[in-house]
């Protein structure tokens, strides 16, 4: 097996629930893919999915970043050198994520925000009745603390009324990754 040599280049992708995360990650696996840029895409969410939750019932243990750095290991070991992270609160745990992913890699940060009305729409699509509340009262709280905790260096970006590929593409565009000639509407 090839050991990657390459510095790890990561893009952490963050907001609150319904702002498009996933949708928005697999958009850039699908431009990356085509320009045939090697990386890897990771879903947050799902490296500490348990009953009890681990953060709850075992907060020492950081399981989420265990599996993480387990998973990057396993991927550099490969030849990757690229990562697409995305976790609702990883604009706000980078020290954690960079100490998964290795001290010395390059991170860049994106904070998705959406309106209150997008966002209700999103998650009506996927949840129903009481999962809708709790999601929905969730991510508001949620999106008042990313806002309030990102570090200034957090790019953010609007996902209102935008497709996902177009999010894509400022992300791309902002962080620097090819493909190249891509426009940008992001802020810093």
């Amino acid at each position: 097996m090839p050991i990657a040599t390459a510095e790890t280049r990561a893009l952490l992708i963050g907001g609150r629930s319904g702002v498009g995360k996933s949708t928005v990650a697999l958009a850039i696996h699908d431009i990356l893919s085509a320009a045939e840029v090697t990386h890897a895409i990771i879903e947050g969410d799902n490296l500490d999915l348990a009953y009890p939750a681990p953060w709850s019932a075992h907060p020492e243990a950081q399981l989420a970043e265990r599996n993480l750095a387990a998973m990057w290991s396993n991927y550099r070991e490969l030849g990757y050198d690229r990562v697409v992270y995305t976790n609702t609160a990883a604009v706000v745990t980078i020290p954690q994520l960079r100490h998964a992913l290795g001290e010395d890699a390059h991170i860049e940060a994106v904070l998705l925000q959406g309106s209150d009305e997008a966002v209700r729409g999103r998650l009506a699509r996927r949840e129903r009745g009481a999962s809708f509340d709790a999601h929905l009262a969730r991510s508001a709280a949620a999106a008042v603390r990313l806002e309030a905790d990102a570090p200034d260096s957090v790019v953010r970006i609007d996902t209102t009324d935008r497709t996902p590929e177009e999010v894509a593409v400022d992300i791309l565009r902002t962080v620097g990754w090819p493909p190249s000639g891509l426009s940008t509407r992001a802020t810093r």
